[in-house]
């Protein structure tokens, strides 16, 4: 039965991604919910209440598929320069592999009920941190940055990710794994020179 339930709320959050997608949140209806995801709207109420509860699902179980196993990975690799590749190439791969879900947390977190976007919110920092921790072992050798420039840089970075959705076309001639070294290469090279800036105050 737990089974049946999470492959039915599946199946209603990937539908409802990808029309509000298409058409936009605010545009999309429940019943046109019903209809991508063949179910009758009675049994969307089964598994949802409203709207709000589908898109809090939606970006909820994205920002945990985000957030799975990242610190274990992270572990495992020495370099801080490798930490920040990685966390490129994955949050790229992700975003990939979860393109309208990634989309509705960008895009439309701010549409939910106060008591759902805290919850958002509290794990999307707690996604930013990780990098900017790492960001702050980077320019210990540069005396150090205080913790708010760190952060600040570590949300330049997934500015930079996060932009793809608004022009990258998977199915062109630039390849995922071609952008994320793109991405890489520019921000490294820039933020190398800010700690080599520092260094020489």
């Amino acid at each position: 039965m737990l089974n049946r339930t999470l492959e039915k709320t599946s199946l209603v959050e990937r539908e409802a991604a990808k029309l509000f997608d298409k058409i936009g949140y605010l545009e999309t209806s429940l019943k046109d919910v019903s209809k991508a995801s063949k179910l009758s709207k009675g049994g969307i109420y089964h598994y949802f209440s409203n709207k709000h509860e589908i898109l809090f699902s939606i970006i909820n179980n994205y920002l945990d598929h985000l957030l799975e196993g990242l610190e274990d990975d992270l572990k495992k690799i020495d370099d801080l320069s490798s930490k920040i590749e990685f966390i490129v190439f994955r949050h790229l791969q992700m975003y990939n592999k979860k393109s309208p879900e990634a989309k509705a947390t960008l895009i439309y977190s701010r549409n939910l009920p106060s008591k759902y976007f805290k919850i958002i919110a509290k794990k999307q920092k707690q996604y930013a941190q990780v990098l900017t921790d790492i960001l702050e072992e980077f320019f210990k050798d540069a005396d150090g940055i205080k913790k708010e420039k760190a952060k600040a840089i570590s949300y330049s970075l997934f500015g930079m990710c996060n932009s793809i959705m608004y022009w990258y076309d998977p199915k062109g001639k630039v390849t995922l794994e071609e952008l994320s070294r793109i991405i890489y290469d520019i921000f490294m090279k820039g933020v190398s020179g800010y700690r080599n800036h520092i260094s020489a105050k």
